[in-house]
């Protein structure tokens, strides 16, 4: 398991820090090194991370009950959890046609690398867009993949012209939609997790 941290920036030969050579994109990202999260993990630790992907409104006494231990050092555990890191938060999953949200698109965004501000400026309108549920930056052809959720075509056509094309430093944009979802979690395989 591993946590972002925040590393200094050293000058170069020619004076100018190795953080103001990245391009302008990966420059947001460039201040951070991966270090390993110190807690190691035990097995009731990982079946507790286990149940509550499954299902994150579980009491306490239940899970100690599912994980075998008393509901104080279960109780222990999981605020252990959550002061590492590994757990960000809980959320209620919604489903998306339920909401009337029927298009799903995944967006591959290409944008001007000339500065880092305009970097910065998309990025920045990309967080204020509510349709935007997902914004990756990527390697590749494209610079962002961007995952979009919206009632329909029309919707689409118009967040796309009215938005999306209108956002800072936007050079090309290519869509696709999916069709049909075959798998879609959001636990995480625990198999790699120290």
């Amino acid at each position: 398991m591993f946590r972002m941290v925040e590393r200094e920036a050293r000058p170069c030969a020619s004076g100018v820090s190795h953080m103001a050579a990245k391009s302008a994109i990966l420059s947001r990202y460039a201040n951070f090194t991966w270090k390993p999260v110190t807690m190691k993990l035990t097995r009731a630790d990982r079946k507790i991370l286990q149940i509550l992907q499954e299902d994150g409104k579980i009491s306490n006494v239940d899970l100690a009950e599912r994980v075998g231990l008393s509901p104080s050092p279960c109780l222990r555990r999981v605020k252990q959890l959550e002061a590492s890191g590994l757990i960000r938060g809980y959320v209620a999953l919604l489903d998306r046609r339920k909401a009337k949200l029927d298009v799903l698109a995944y967006v591959e965004v290409q944008v001007d690398r000339h500065s880092e501000e305009a970097a910065e400026a998309f990025q920045q309108a990309v967080l204020r867009e509510p349709e935007v549920v997902g914004c990756y930056a990527m390697t590749g052809g494209y610079d962002y993949l961007l995952r979009v959720v919206v009632p329909s075509l029309d919707a689409y056509a118009d967040f796309t012209m009215k938005r999306l094309l209108k956002m800072p430093a936007v050079k090309d944009v290519r869509s696709s939609f999916v069709l049909d979802t075959i798998k879609d979690q959001t636990a995480l395989p625990l198999d790699y997790v120290a």
